[in-house]
């Protein structure tokens, strides 16, 4: 039962929507009609302001990584996995939205970095690497999604593993336009208006 109710109350601080409650608190207008649609840091960036962006990246993968992290206090690192998977699909699919969230990427490696530290930062230098040199966040997060198993592998409890592969998983599901668009050449660099 205390398993339940942790992976409940993870879901449900996953389903908080950052970057919709920050981009109302400073007059930024609806996500859900700017962009994108999306409601993650890359969507806020492009209304401008990259402190509202900043503060919801930091937000969307504290909320993973607070899920793993207060779970495995609680009930070790089986119950940690559970958690995070529960936060990260709440991210994906919030209840207070419809079912209809983000893609996932900040609150995936908040769950990595509190899963794992040294796979989790392996995740984002991942990430930062491929941004900087190719200029896609999109394609930046599929790159350190596919990589996360192996990082999980090499630093992390290979127990996690399967996590890995399930959380790669739905990232790239949540990213099937995002692949299109890259195969057509369509994808908008960051930065790009």
């Amino acid at each position: 039962m205390m398993l339940l109710t942790v992976t409940v109350c993870a879901y449900l601080l996953g389903s908080v929507s950052f970057g919709l409650l920050i981009s109302r608190a400073l007059n930024l207008g609806d996500l859900r009609r700017i962009g994108s649609g999306n409601i993650g840091a890359t969507n806020v960036l492009r209304t401008g302001n990259k402190g509202a962006a900043a503060a919801t990246l930091i937000l969307d993968g504290a909320k993973g990584a607070a899920a793993v992290i207060g779970a495995r206090a609680l009930l070790g690192d089986t119950a940690a996995m559970l958690a995070g998977l529960a936060a990260f699909l709440g991210h994906l699919y919030p209840v207070w939205l419809g079912f209809r969230g983000g893609k996932g990427v900040a609150t995936f490696l908040g769950v990595l970095l509190a899963l794992a530290f040294p796979a989790g930062l392996a995740a984002c230098a991942t990430w930062l690497l491929t941004a900087v040199l190719l200029r896609y966040s999109s394609l930046a997060a599929l790159v350190a999604a596919a990589s996360a198993p192996l990082w999980l592998l090499v630093f992390g409890p290979a127990h996690s593993v399967w996590l890995g592969l399930v959380l790669a998983g739905f990232v790239y599901w949540r990213h099937r336009s995002n692949i299109a668009r890259l195969l057509k050449r369509q994808e908008p660099k960051i930065g790009a208006k």
